[in-house]
């Protein structure tokens, strides 16, 4: 059995089950794919960018966006959409992040890593530290 949830869009209370909308805002959302799709499947409308459809259909943005990144609107056959990197907010058409921010993440990590190591070895030579004592030990 679902949980009690509110509703992403409209905050309606409802029994979470698989959606993280209510039944009312999921019928409206495939209305709105609906009227977005047959306005893209226009040969004139091919090319259209996200605010020409946003003008045309009244379907707001933030949904469109949603429609691309689950893959119901694809960049392949309607080239001019893309949704926004989720920590630049460049235009791009998979992913939540551009190239761009992959490649300095990935750069920063790599830092990172680089300085972790060098502190690691240098407490790993502290703690490998051999002591002598001088004298002599007696047998019991």
């Amino acid at each position: 059995m679902g949980e009690l949830a509110n509703c992403e869009r409209c905050n309606r209370v409802f029994v979470k089950q698989f959606r993280e909308i209510c039944n009312e805002c999921y019928k409206k959302e495939e209305e709105d794919f609906r009227m977005v799709y047959n306005f893209l499947r226009k040969r004139e409308n091919r090319m259209a960018t996200i605010g020409q459809i946003v003008e045309a259909t009244d379907v707001d943005e933030s949904i469109l966006h949603k429609f691309i990144r689950e893959k119901r609107l694809q960049p392949s056959h309607f080239p001019n959409l893309s949704y926004p990197c989720e920590r630049c907010q460049r235009p791009i058409t998979e992913g939540t992040l551009c190239d761009a921010c992959q490649t300095e993440l990935k750069e920063e990590l790599e830092r990172h890593d680089a300085v972790e190591s060098i502190q690691e070895k240098a407490l790993k030579e502290e703690s490998e530290t051999t002591y002598y004592a001088k004298g002599e030990w007696k047998k019991d």
